[in-house]
C-alpha cells in the first residue's frame, strides 16, 4: 500500500481508492502529516488539507495524538431502546409507557381504511386543518404544512434539501442519538454547542457560526438527554444571534410537544430565510407511529414535497388516518392528559429520592429523561450501576467533540420504589 499525489486533491483521491478497495482497512492509521510530506515532497499544508478533506468526507476522523485512522463506513451509533434479554432493570431504552399509547385498533375501527391510489392529495384535509391549527400560535407568520416519516426523517430530508457532505451543522452537546447517527450518515459535520438548565447556550452558537455553521437543530422542550427546556429568555437570546444569520437555517425538533408541561418559546427570528418547526407523534402516540408534521417557509416546504411526491414516498394515508382520528378524540386527549401528570410524577419521585441522597441533577425538566452530570468517569459510574443491577446511558453515547460527562435516565417506568434504591445505589458507586 502505498500513498501518492503531489496535490491535496490528489493525495485525497489517492487514500479514498484505497480506503473503498480495503487496501486501507477501517482502524488503519494515516501517516503523520509531516511524515507524509517528507515521504511524497509536497509542504505540510498540502497533506493537512487532504486530510481535512477525508475527515470532511466521512473517510477518516481524527483523533487528536493518535492521529488520522480510516473510518469504519459501517460501525452504527448506539440506538435508542430496549437491551434484549438485558437481566437489568431498564432505565435506559429512552421509550413511553406503553400504558399511555392510544389503541392504533379502535382508531381503525372508528375509521376504517379507505383505499387511496396514486395520485391524490399527499395530506388528509382534516389532518391538515388540525396541524394547521396547532401550530398557529407558534409557526412564524406564513408556513406550510408537510409530514414526514418522524423527526428524524424530517431533519434528514431538511438539511439534505440545502446541505451537502462536510457542511456543518449546530447541534446540542450533548445530542440526542438519532440526530447523531443521522448527521454522521449523511456526511455532515456536527459542531457541538453546550446546553444547560435554559436550553442550548447563545454564546456556544455564536461560536459554531462563527466556525461556519451553515444549520442549526434546537430542542425547545424535554431535551434528550437531558430534559432540559428553553426559557423565554434564552429563547429571544438565540433569536437575536440567528437574526444576524439569516441565510443560517434553523430546525426546531419540538418533539415532545403533544406531552410537554413546559410552554413553547420559539427561537426562529422574523427574517429566517430557512426554517422549519417539527413536531412528532413517537412519544405521545408511539414509536411505532413514524409520522411527524412539519411547518415551514413556503420554499422548504416545496424542497420537502420533491421528496415526499404522490406515487414515490408519501407519508402512508392509512398511517394519517390513525393519527388524526386519535387526535380529534376526546379519549385520547384525556389519556395524554393522564401520561403527562405521570411523567411528572414519576419524575418527581425520582428527583426527591436524588435529592435526599445529595445527588445533583438537572432539575425543572421534562420528557422521558432525567439528566445526572458528573465530573468523574461515568463510564465506570454507568458499570457499577449494572453491577447492581441498573441499566443507564452514560455521557459518552450523546457526546458532540468535547465529551459531556452524566447519567441518562429514562423515568417512563420508573416505580417510588425503585427510585429510592437507584438513588442509594448511585450515591454510593459515587463514593
Amino acid at each position: 500500500m502505498k500513498i501518492h499525489g503531489k496535490t491535496a486533491a490528489e493525495i485525497y483521491d489517492c487514500v479514498r481508492t484505497l480506503a473503498l478497495s480495503r487496501q486501507l482497512s477501517a482502524g488503519a492509521s494515516l501517516p503523520p502529516v509531516r511524515d507524509l510530506a517528507v515521504d511524497l515532497g509536497v509542504n505540510r499544508n498540502t497533506v493537512a488539507a487532504a486530510y481535512r478533506r477525508l475527515v470532511t468526507a466521512g473517510i477518516a476522523v481524527t483523533q487528536g495524538r493518535l492521529g488520522t485512522i480510516i473510518r469504519d463506513p459501517f460501525q452504527a451509533g448506539e440506538q435508542e431502546g430496549t437491551l434484549a434479554n438485558s437481566p437489568l432493570t431498564d432505565f435506559a431504552s429512552g421509550n413511553p409507557n406503553p400504558a399511555w399509547l392510544p389503541d392504533a385498533n379502535a382508531a381503525l375501527r372508528l375509521r376504517p381504511y379507505k383505499t387511496r391510489l396514486y395520485g391524490e392529495p399527499i395530506i388528509n384535509a382534516g389532518l391538515e386543518d388540525h396541524l394547521r391549527t396547532w401550530f398557529q400560535p407558534d409557526a412564524p407568520a406564513r408556513f406550510e404544512i408537510d409530514l414526514t416519516h418522524g423527526a428524524v426523517d424530517a431533519i434528514e430530508r431538511l438539511l439534505g434539501a440545502y446541505l451537502v457532505a462536510g457542511d456543518k451543522v449546530a447541534v446540542e452537546n450533548p445530542c440526542f442519538l438519532s440526530s447523531i447517527n443521522t448527521l454522521r450518515t449523511i456526511g455532515l459535520q456536527t459542531v457541538g454547542v453546550p446546553v444547560d438548565a435554559q436550553g442550548m447556550q447563545a454564546d456556544g452558537l455564536e461560536a459554531a457560526l462563527a466556525k461556519g455553521a451553515q444549520a442549526v437543530i434546537i430542542t425547545p422542550r424535554a431535551h434528550n438527554p437531558t430534559g432540559c427546556n428553553l426559557s423565554d429568555k434564552r429563547a429571544r437570546a438565540l433569536s437575536r444571534l440567528l437574526a444576524r444569520h439569516p441565510d443560517v437555517m434553523v430546525i426546531v425538533d419540538d418533539h415532545f410537544a403533544l406531552l410537554s408541561n413546559a410552554p413553547y418559546h420559539s427561537p426562529i427570528p422574523d427574517n429566517a430565510y430557512r426554517w422549519a418547526l417539527i413536531r412528532s407523534f413517537s412519544k405521545a402516540l408511539g414509536p411505532d407511529v413514524r409520522l411527524a408534521a412539519v411547518a415551514s417557509d413556503s420554499a422548504t416546504s416545496r424542497q420537502l414535497r420533491l421528496r415526499l411526491a404522490t406515487g414515490t414516498n408519501w407519508v402512508s394515508h392509512l398511517l394519517q388516518d390513525i393519527v388524526e382520528v386519535q387526535l380529534t378524540q376526546p379519549e385520547t386527549v384525556a389519556l395524554l392528559t393522564q401520561a403527562r401528570a405521570d411523567y411528572v410524577r414519576r419524575r418527581k419521585a425520582l428527583e426527591d429520592a436524588l435529592r435526599a441522597q445529595d445527588v445533583d441533577f438537572l432539575a425543572q425538566g421534562d420528557g422521558l429523561n432525567l439528566w445526572v452530570p458528573l465530573q468523574t468517569d461515568d463510564q465506570a459510574i454507568a458499570l457499577a450501576l449494572a453491577r447492581q443491577g441498573w441499566l443507564v446511558r452514560h455521557g459518552d453515547a450523546f457526546s458532540v467533540q468535547d465529551a459531556v460527562k452524566g447519567l441518562r435516565i429514562t423515568i417512563s417506568n420508573i416505580e417510588p420504589a425503585q427510585c429510592a434504591r437507584l438513588a442509594q445505589d448511585l450515591k454510593h458507586s459515587l463514593g
